[in-house]
């Protein structure tokens, strides 16, 4: 038995004629590019449906005749009809308009040339600053053989010069490596240096992809630990290598 339209059919002929409009009248921003397609007699031919199902004929002629409560309930009926409706169509035009890619900053990197030459310079850097902070603490560690090798022989007074200078060769080592190591020291200032203008370089490719495509937003599965699976369809990373000059 036939029971008439439904909401869903209103919605399904509403993307029906949506699909047929011009590209630029899908592409709109505003709610009324999705609201302007639903086809609104049959909405309100389904909400006659509706009244009519539950309260009976209802018409010009006759709603003076329905009692006050049924026609309180036919208002309250229409109120949820049109939230419902509204909220759907919220929906709809959130979901459509969100539009988001995913980028692999490891996978980049790896295939920018300039980023692995920086990163061979930072390594040998901090091989030769390594040595001498090594150097100097094995010359503070074999003052300190030495001193307890010559202890017995020592005065009181030759012991505390001998010690002094054991602690201040052990403080050259430490402040030697603070300042090649350190939170602010020369190789982080070494690597700001290098490796700054390559995630400029990289930072303007993603803006440029993200422009053109109309993405409203990028992420770098590579540091989110919290994506458990993305479809390599939205991977843009061989669009921002391309951009870079670096095609795959």
């Amino acid at each position: 038995v036939s029971t008439g339209p439904t909401v869903s059919t209103v919605f399904t002929d509403a993307r029906a004629d949506h699909s047929s409009t011009s590209f630029s009248d899908r592409n709109s921003n505003h709610p009324h590019t999705f609201l302007k397609n639903i086809n609104w007699s049959k909405l309100n031919l389904i909400s006659s449906v509706i009244i009519k199902r539950e309260y009976g004929t209802v018409d010009n002629k006759t709603c003076c005749r329905i009692p006050a409560y049924k026609n309180i309930k036919i208002k309250e009926a229409m109120k949820k009809l049109t939230l419902t409706l509204s909220v759907i169509a919220a929906i709809a035009f959130g979901a459509r308009a969100q539009k988001f890619a995913l980028i692999d900053m490891e996978y980049i990197l790896k295939n920018v040339p300039s980023y692995e030459m920086a990163n061979e310079q930072l390594k040998q850097i901090s091989l030769r600053w390594q040595k001498e902070v090594e150097t100097k603490a094995n010359e503070a560690q074999t003052m300190y053989k030495s001193f307890q090798a010559d202890m017995v022989f020592l005065t009181d007074e030759q012991k505390t010069k001998r010690e002094q200078e054991i602690v201040a060769k052990e403080k050259e080592a430490t402040e030697l490596r603070y300042k090649y190591f350190g939170p602010e020291g020369e190789l982080y200032q070494k690597r700001q240096t290098l490796m700054e203008p390559i995630q400029n370089e990289v930072y303007t490719a993603v803006k440029k992809v993200s422009e053109e495509r109309g993405y409203q937003c990028i992420f770098d599965r590579a540091s989110s630990q919290n994506i458990i699976f993305a479809s390599p369809r939205i991977d843009v990373s061989n669009e921002v290598l391309a951009k870079m000059g670096y095609a795959k």
